[in-house]
C-alpha cells in the first residue's frame, strides 16, 4: 500500500478489549493523526488517553525492520528455512511436544488462526498458549463450567441499562476508560443508578461508586458465596429459571452456607454492616450487571470467583436480559479472538473442545490435517517450566514479552536463555525478550496490520492498514504460513490475503454446527476481498442462513449493531476543506451519536429479546438453552476458603496491575511523550500506617522483596491503599528502569483449573533504600545512567527525562552530567554546587538549545519536572532564562503546569488548583475552563481530589 493522498481509514484501537473505533488519517507526506470514530458501536467517538496518543507511537525508532539470525542481518529465505528446518528436526528427534508457540492477545484473529492451525493440526501438539492465559483464562474456565461454552452473555448496552453495576476487581476508570465514561454518561441521566466497587484499593473508579467495599485480597469467593446464601435465605430467587434451566443449585447453596455472615465478614475483610447493605442492594435490584476483570481472574481461586459471581446471576435469573448479567471485560484487544480460534493450550478452534474426540475429528477433517493434537498442551506457566527442564527444545514467541510479564520472571528469562532454539516475532529490535532470540523476525505493527479482532461484547472488528510495511516487515499470519509451507504443509497454508484466512475461520465456525456451538460466524464463510475490506462491526453469533450468503452489506441486522451502514472504511479526504481540529476526540459529557447517555439513537433493546442457539439476537441465556449436554447451566458448589501467604519475613501483600497511561511493557506507550507525563517511573502505593511502620516517606526510593527477587521503586504514601497491602504497576522493564521488573517478585502459583497465575496476592516486604543522593535530569539524547543504582527513563517532548538515586558516595557530578548529556567540547556549562548541602545543578547548552540539565540533592529532588522537560524544545537566547533552568523553576511569565493530570490536553495540577482558586468549583467547570477531563474522562477523579483539597484549604 502506498500513501499518495490524504486518506482517513476506519480501524480499531490496539489497546484494551473495549475495541474502540479509530479514524486514522494518513497525509500525503506521511503525517498521521487519529480521532475516535463517532459511528462506531463500541466508543461512539470517544478515545482514552492511550488511544488518543496512537499517532505518537508509530514511528520507526527502534523498529526491527529485517530478519536476523544469531545477531546478524539475514534474508527472509534464510531465516524462514532455519525456523522450519529446526522445528521439523526437533519434532523428528524428540516428538511434537518438544516444540511450543507462545503467542499474544496483540495478534489479529487471522494471525492467531494460522499459528493455532499449524501447531495443533500439523505439528500435532497443543503446546500453543498465549499471554491471554495471564489475563482471561479464569473467565474462560468459569464460563465453560457454568455454560458449557466460553460465552459472554451480555453487551455494552447492558452497562447503560442496568440499575445496579457491581465492579469487581476492575479499575474501569483507568483500564477501560471508555466503558467507564459510558457508565458515567448513563449515570448523569439516571442518577438513581447505583454503582458498587469491590476492590482492595480505593482506585479512581471509586469516584463514581455509591459504595466501595475494600475487600481483603482474594476475599471475593467469600463475598459472592455469602451473597448466594443471602439470596437463598431471603428467597430472592427465580425458582422457575433455576428449575427449568439449571442444575446443581441445591449443592451450590449448601456449600455457600458454610459461613454465616460473621464468617463471611472475617474471610472477606468487610464489616457485617457493609455486607448487609451490599447484599440488600443486590437483592432489591433486578437489573444488575456484575463487571469483573483482573482482580477476579489473576488469582489462584480465579475460576471459583467467576463461578461464585455467575451462581448469583443464575439464581436470580439475571442473565441475558437487558441490563442484567455477569460481564467479563477483557484486558487485551484480541483476547476474545484468540479464544475463538483456540489459541489456548486447552482449546480447539471455533470454541471446540480438545478433550472431545468428535470435536477433534471434526477439526481434523475440516483442516485435512495429518495429526490433530490429542490432548491439552502446556499452559503458560507450565510451558516455561518445561523450557527450563529441557522438555521444550524449540520455542517461537510472537508479539509478547514474557521476560517481563510472566510470573517468576527471572526464572523465565533463564529458561529462554538456556533454550537451544528461540524464535521471536516482534516489532522492536530491543526488548527484554528479543535480546535472547536466535532468530528475530520483523512483524507488522498497528497501522500496518490488516485483519480482525473481537472485543469484550463479542463484536468482530476490522483493523485496517493505513501505512506501508517498512523495511522487510511482514504480517504475522504470513510469517507463520511461510514456515508451514517450508515444513511441508504448502496446500494448507497457501493463503494470499488475510481475508482468505478469515473466510476459512468463519467457515470452520459453522462447520457441522447447526446451533450446537455458541461461536458461529458462518454467514461470513464466503466473504470475498471487497466485502472483507468493507466489513462492518458485527456481533456473533452470525450463523449461515439456509440461503446462500447475502451480498456484502446486506447481512441481517441484530440488536446491538448500527441501524445504518457505516461509511466506507477508507474515505478520500484530499479535497475536503481543512477544519480546525483539537488534538483528541472533542467530546465532553455525552457520547457522540448517543442520546441521553443511553442506547444508540433510533433503537431501544427489547425487554423480551431472548438469546438461544442459532438466533440473531445479541444476548445469550435469557431463556436458557446453554451449551451443556442437557442444555442447562451448571451451578458450581464452592466452599469459601482463606489462605494466609504472609509471614514474619514477608508481612505485606503485593497487588500488581496497570496504570492509566501505560500499557503492558511499554513497547508502544513508552514512545509517547504525552503518555509519560502522568507517571514517569515505577512506584508502589503504601498506606500511611504501613509507611510509618517501615520508616518510609513519600517519594523515598524503596526496595520491595519477595522470596523470588527484589525491585527498586518510588514510594507513594496514600490512604487509598488498603493497610497491610501494597500496589505496584507491572509496566517497567530493563529498557526503562534499572530494577523495575515487577514480575520478578511474583510466584508461578496458578489457579488449578484455569492455569492463570496469581499476580495480585504476593507475600512481600518493603524497606527504604539508603540512597546517598537523588537526581533528576532532562537530556536531548536517550540517557544511559549506569552509575546510578536506581534510574527510570521516560520520553518527553524534545528528549528524555530520568529519575536517579545513587547508593555510592563520591560521584564526579560534572563528569556524570557530561556522560549523561553527551555534550560536545564547545558546549556552554552552567553549574551550581553546594557540597555541604549535597546540592548540584548542571546545565549544558549547544548554541541556543539545552543539551541537558541535571539536578542532584541529598533527598528527593524538588524541581518543576514538567517545566524542566519543556526546556529541551525551547530556545534559550538570554542568560536569565538559562539561569532559571539551573534554578529548576520558571521565572518571569513562564508557567509551571505542575504534575500532569490530564494527559489528553496536557493540563497540570498547578493549573487546576489555580482555576479552583479562581472560582471553578466543579469538574465540569474545570473542563470548561481548561478542557481537562473532557476527552477520555479518566482524570476526572484526580481533578475532583484537587478541587476538594483546595476547598479544604480555603475553609481553613
Amino acid at each position: 500500500m502506498e500513501i499518495d493522498e490524504a486518506r482517513e481509514v476506519r480501524t480499531t484501537c490496539p489497546y484494551c478489549g473495549v475495541g474502540c473505533g479509530v479514524l486514522a488519517k494518513a497525509a500525503a507526506g506521511g503525517q498521521v493523526s487519529v480521532r475516535g470514530d463517532p459511528d462506531h458501536p463500541a466508543n461512539f467517538g470517544r478515545l482514552c488517553s492511550k488511544g488518543s496518543a496512537l499517532a505518537e507511537t508509530i514511528d520507526l525508532d527502534g523498529r526491527l525492520l529485517h530478519p536476523e539470525v544469531h545477531g546478524r542481518r539475514a534474508g527472509w529465505d534464510e531465516a524462514l528455512d532455519l525456523v522450519a528446518s529446526t522445528f521439523s528436526q526437533t519434532i523428528a528427534e524428540h516428538g511434537p511436544d518438544s516444540v511450543a508457540f507462545y503467542v499474544s492477545g496483540q495478534l489479529l484473529t487471522e494471525d492467531y488462526y494460522v499459528a493455532n492451525k499449524l501447531m495443533k493440526g500439523f505439528v500435532g501438539s497443543a503446546n500453543i498458549d498465549t499471554n491471554s492465559r495471564l489475563c482471561m483464562a479464569s473467565s474462560v474456565a468459569g464460563h465453560r463450567r457454568a455454560f458449557g461454552s466460553d460465552t459472554v452473555p451480555g453487551t455494552y448496552d447492558d452497562l447503560e441499562l442496568a440499575d445496579l453495576i457491581v465492579l469487581v476487581g476492575s479499575n474501569l476508570a483507568w483500564c477501560h476508560p471508555v466503558l467507564y465514561q459510558r457508565i458515567a454518561a448513563a449515570r448523569e441521566k439516571r442518577p438513581e443508578m447505583k454503582i458498587v466497587l469491590v476492590d482492595p484499593r480505593r482506585t479512581m473508579t471509586a469516584d463514581i461508586a455509591d459504595m466501595h467495599l475494600a475487600i481483603a485480597p482474594d476475599g471475593d469467593v467469600a463475598l459472592f458465596t455469602g451473597l448466594l446464601a443471602y439470596l437463598g435465605q431471603h428467597n430472592v430467587l427465580d425458582r422457575a429459571y433455576i428449575t427449568t434451566h439449571t442444575t446443581g443449585f441445591g449443592q451450590a447453596l449448601f456449600a455457600a452456607s458454610a459461613l454465616d455472615l460473621s464468617g463471611v465478614a472475617v474471610a472477606s475483610g468487610l464489616s457485617e454492616d457493609e455486607l448487609g447493605r451490599f447484599y440488600s442492594l443486590f437483592s432489591a435490584t433486578a437489573k444488575t450487571v456484575t463487571v469483573y476483570s483482573q482482580g477476579v481472574n489473576q488469582s489462584s481461586s480465579g475460576t471459583d470467583k467467576v463461578n461464585a459471581i455467575i451462581n448469583c446471576h443464575l439464581a436470580t435469573g439475571r442473565i441475558g436480559k437487558p441490563g442484567a448479567g455477569p460481564f467479563s471485560v477483557t484486558g487485551q484487544p484480541n483476547a476474545m479472538g484468540g479464544r475463538e480460534v483456540g489459541g489456548m493450550a486447552n482449546m480447539l478452534a471455533a470454541h471446540m473442545e480438545i478433550e472431545n474426540p468428535d470435536h477433534r475429528d471434526r477439526v481434523q477433517r475440516f483442516w485435512k490435517a495429518p495429526d490433530i493434537a490429542q490432548k491439552s498442551g502446556l499452559k503458560a506457566v507450565e510451558m516455561f517450566q518445561a523450557l527450563a527442564d529441557g522438555r521444550i527444545k524449540a520455542l517461537w514467541i510472537m508479539a509478547t514479552n514474557p521476560v517481563d510479564s510472566m510470573p517468576d520472571a527471572d526464572a523465565v528469562e533463564a529458561a529462554i536463555k538456556a533454550c537451544p532454539f528461540v524464535v521471536v516475532s516482534d516489532v522492536l529490535a530491543q526488548t527484554d525478550t528479543v535480546r535472547h532470540a536466535h532468530v528475530r523476525l520483523p512483524a507488522a505493527a498497528w497501522g500496518e496490520k490488516d485483519g480482525t479482532v473481537t472485543n469484550s461484547e463479542r463484536r468482530v472488528l476490522r483493523q485496517r492498514a493505513f501505512l506501508d510495511l517498512p523495511g522487510e516487515v511482514l504480517p504475522d499470519w504470513r510469517i507463520v504460513a511461510e514456515v508451514g509451507k517450508r515444513m511441508g504443509f504448502g496446500e494448507a497454508f497457501s493463503y494470499a490475503t488475510p481475508g482468505e484466512v478469515f473466510a476459512e475461520h468463519a467457515a470452520l465456525s459453522g462447520f457441522e454446527n447447526d446451533g450446537a456451538r455458541d461461536f458461529d460466524i458462518g454467514a461470513y464463510a464466503g466473504i470475498d476481498a471487497e466485502a472483507y475490506e468493507a466489513l462492518e462491526p458485527f456481533q456473533w453469533p452470525a450463523p449461515s442462513p439456509a440461503t446462500p450468503l447475502w451480498p456484502a452489506g446486506h447481512l441481517p441486522r441484530k440488536e446491538g449493531d448500527p441501524t445504518a451502514s457505516l461509511p466506507s472504511p477508507i474515505a478520500n479526504v484530499a479535497g475536503m476543506a481543512a477544519t480546525p481540529e483539537p488534538p483528541i476526540s472533542p467530546l465532553a459529557g455525552e457520547m457522540a451519536g448517543r442520546p441521553e447517555g443511553g442506547v444508540q439513537a433510533g433503537r431501544q433493546p427489547e425487554e423480551s429479546a431472548q438469546v438461544g442457539r442459532g438466533s440473531f439476537t445479541t444476548r445469550f441465556f435469557a431463556n436458557g438453552d446453554f451449551y451443556t449436554p442437557d442444555r442447562k447451566a451448571c451451578f458450581i458448589a464452592i466452599r469459601p476458603t482463606t489462605e494466609v501467604r504472609t509471614s514474619p519475613d514477608y508481612p505485606l501483600i503485593l497487588n500488581t496491575g496497570r496504570i492509566r497511561d501505560h500499557w503492558h511493557t511499554m513497547t508502544r506507550t513508552g514512545k509517547s511523550p504525552r503518555l509519560s507525563q502522568h507517571i514517569a517511573e515505577p512506584f508502589v502505593e503504601i498506606h500511611p500506617v504501613d509507611a510509618q511502620r517501615f520508616g518510609i516517606g513519600d517519594a523515598d526510593i524503596v526496595r520491595i522483596s519477595s522470596s523470588r527477587g527484589d525491585v527498586l521503586v518510588r514510594a507513594l504514601v496514600t490512604a487509598r491503599q488498603r493497610q497491610g497491602s501494597l500496589f505496584a504497576p507491572m509496566h517497567w522493564t530493563d529498557q526503562f528502569s534499572a530494577k523495575g521488573r515487577l514480575d520478578t517478585l511474583t510466584a508461578p502459583l496458578t489457579d488449578p483449573i484455569s492455569g492463570q497465575p496469581a499476580l495480585k496476592h504476593v507475600a512481600a516486604r518493603i524497606e527504604k533504600f539508603a540512597a546517598k543522593a537523588f537526581g533528576f535530569a532532562v537530556t536531548r539524547r536517550r540517557p544511559e545512567p549506569d552509575t546510578a543504582t536506581y534510574w527510570a527513563v521516560a520520553k518527553c517532548k524534545g528528549g528524555w527525562r530520568v529519575e536517579l538515586a545513587f547508593g555510592d558516595d563520591g560521584i564526579d557530578w560534572a563528569g556524570f552530567a557530561g556522560s549523561l548529556f553527551g555534550t560536545s567540547p564547545g558546549a556552554e556549562i552552567l553549574a551550581y554546587h553546594d557540597r555541604d548541602a549535597g546540592q548540584h545543578r548542571i546545565a549544558a547548552f549547544d548554541g541556543d538549545q539545552l543539551s541537558g540539565a541535571l539536578f542532584v540533592a541529598s533527598g528527593p529532588v524538588a524541581v518543576s519536572r514538567g517545566w524542566a522537560a519543556e526546556q529541551l524544545s525551547a530556545d534559550h537566547v538570554d542568560r536569565r532564562g538559562r539561569l532559571a533552568i539551573v534554578a529548576g523553576r520558571p521565572g518571569g511569565i513562564d508557567v509551571d503546569r505542575g504534575a500532569i493530570v490530564c494527559s489528553c490536553f496536557g493540563v497540570g495540577a498547578n493549573q487546576i488548583a489555580e482555576a479552583v482558586r479562581g472560582g471553578c468549583g466543579s469538574v465540569a467547570a474545570i473542563g470548561a475552563a481548561l478542557h481537562a477531563g473532557t476527552n477520555c474522562g479518566s482524570c476526572r477523579a484526580e481533578i475532583r481530589v484537587i478541587i476538594d483539597a483546595q476547598s479544604l484549604q480555603a475553609a481553613e
